[in-house]
């Protein structure tokens, strides 16, 4: 039996690509093991496997138990691991970036540190959001206006389409019950863009506390991320699954999130969607991203070559 140190480490050229995964997978009132580098979900019905590389968020419901194991191979993995339920979503765990570059991260602390270009990214995701509209004379606050009435429309549009009566938005935090069955629907649909994009986030090394938009979060940019698709893709799956039955909804819910997100290629167009606002493909170093490139910083921006002693080129 090999120990753990003689364990070669695992390269991100091994790895599936985020984009490549599966979005999210979800799993309740079972046991979680390891069996080589799968996972394995076992339950009174029998046993599953489910190739670890392929996930890209676990989402693990109520009565799920996990192992030592099973959590180990999937931070290797970079799979993101989320414990969901009636308290709503809390990312408990994280995979390791899939990428050895720092070019990300770095290009988003420079956006975020100057107030004129994270209001530049913030008007270029409200673009994004909803297309055809032109936000770049709009102040931040115009923003949050036109973005909370657009939200607004979004619900009142899809409950007629749906034939369903809208109060507005409900949700007491920690109480899934407390709303009707369209907010739970909407509750539950949220759970999940959260997921896939805290993920999303963190596979491709980015702060999930630098948000252009939401702030003072440790996932400001994770709701950011998120809401990019809440328009299009979380409020009309919803609304679908509400006007369908107020039975067991919740389930359904993620059930056709996921399968909507995966017909769109929602998890492919989220990582491209951060990689362009953070650094576009003009900015973007031609080097591969997934090899080791690590310098020095030295005076006036300049990275200079590292593994080398530089105490020659001074006369001391």
């Amino acid at each position: 039996m090999s120990t753990v140190g003689k364990r070669p480490a695992a390269s991100p050229r091994e790895l599936t690509r985020m984009s490549d995964r599966i979005s999210f997978i979800y799993l309740e009132r079972c046991t979680i093991h390891r069996a080589d580098n799968a996972l394995t979900a076992e339950d009174a019905d029998g046993i599953i496997h489910i190739p670890s590389a392929t996930i890209g968020t676990l989402l693990l419901g109520p009565g799920t138990r996990v192992t030592h194991q099973a959590m180990s191979v999937l931070g290797d993995s970079g799979a993101g691991v989320v414990w969901v339920g009636e308290q709503g979503v809390r990312f408990y765990s994280g995979g390791r970036s899939l990428t050895r570059s720092s070019a990300l991260v770095e290009a988003q602390a420079r956006l975020w540190a100057n107030r004129r270009t994270r209001l530049d990214v913030a008007r270029t995701m409200y673009r994004m959001r909803f297309p055809g509209e032109d936000p770049s004379s709009l102040s931040r606050h115009e923003l949050l206006g036109r973005e909370g009435r657009r939200v607004k429309d979004s619900y009142r549009e899809q409950a007629s389409l749906a034939g369903l009566t809208w109060n507005g938005r409900h949700y007491v935090p920690g109480d899934f019950d407390s709303g009707d069955t369209v907010n739970q629907a909407v509750t539950a649909a949220a759970q999940c863009m959260y997921g896939i994009a805290q993920t999303t986030v963190s596979a491709l090394g980015c702060a999930p506390g630098l948000g252009f938009i939401h702030s003072g979060h440790e996932l400001a940019f994770v709701l950011d991320i998120a809401d990019l698709y809440k328009v299009e893709v979380a409020i009309p799956v919803a609304f679908e699954v509400a006007a369908q039955s107020p039975d067991d909804v919740g389930s359904r819910t993620r059930r056709a999130i996921r399968d909507r997100v995966n017909d769109i290629g929602l998890l492919k167009r989220c990582v491209n969607d951060v990689k362009q606002l953070l650094l576009p493909d003009s900015q973007r170093d031609p080097a591969d991203p997934d090899t080791d490139h690590v310098t020095l910083q030295s005076d006036h921006g300049m990275n200079i070559e590292s593994g080398r002693n530089y105490a020659q080129d001074f006369d001391w």
